[in-house]
C-alpha cells in the first residue's frame, strides 16, 4: 500500500520542503543557530543533520570540511560534541549551500 500524505515520514516531508523551499531551509538554519545559542545543542545538532541530508549530504560535506563523513555524522547526532572549529566549518558550508549569511543579535530580556 503507497504511503499517503498523513503517513509520510517526517524527514521525508522535511527534505522534500527544503528542497522545493529555500526559505524553509534558510528558517531551518536560523533556527539551529538560535537554539544553539540559547543552550539547547541536541536539537540544534538534529536540525543541522537534517538539513545536512537534505541539501549537501554527508559525503559532499564530508569533502567541504576535510573530516570523515561517519565524523560528520557522530558530531550531528544527539549526543555529538562538536569542536567550535568543526561547527563553524559546517556552518559555513551549509551558508554557501543555502546562499545565505548569518547575522546574530542580542535582545535585552525583560
Amino acid at each position: 500500500m503507497p504511503p499517503n500524505s498523513l503517513t509520510h515520514d517526517f524527514k521525508d516531508t522535511v527534505n522534500a520542503r527544503v528542497q522545493r523551499d529555500s526559505a524553509f531551509a534558510a528558517a531551518l538554519l536560523d533556527e539551529a543557530i538560535s537554539l544553539f545559542l540559547n543552550g539547547e545543542p541536541e536539537t540544534a545538532r538534529l536540525i543541522l543533520r537534517d538539513l545536512v541530508n537534505a541539501t549537501i549530504g554527508f559525503e559532499e560535506l564530508a569533502i567541504a570540511t576535510s573530516k570523515p563523513s561517519k565524523s560528520l555524522h557522530r558530531m550531528l547526532s544527539a549526543k555529538g560534541n562538536p569542536t567550535m572549529d568543526n561547527l563553524t566549518a559546517i556552518l559555513k558550508v551549509l551558508r554557501k549551500t543555502l546562499q545565505v549569511d548569518i547575522k546574530v543579535q542580542t535582545v535585552a530580556c525583560n
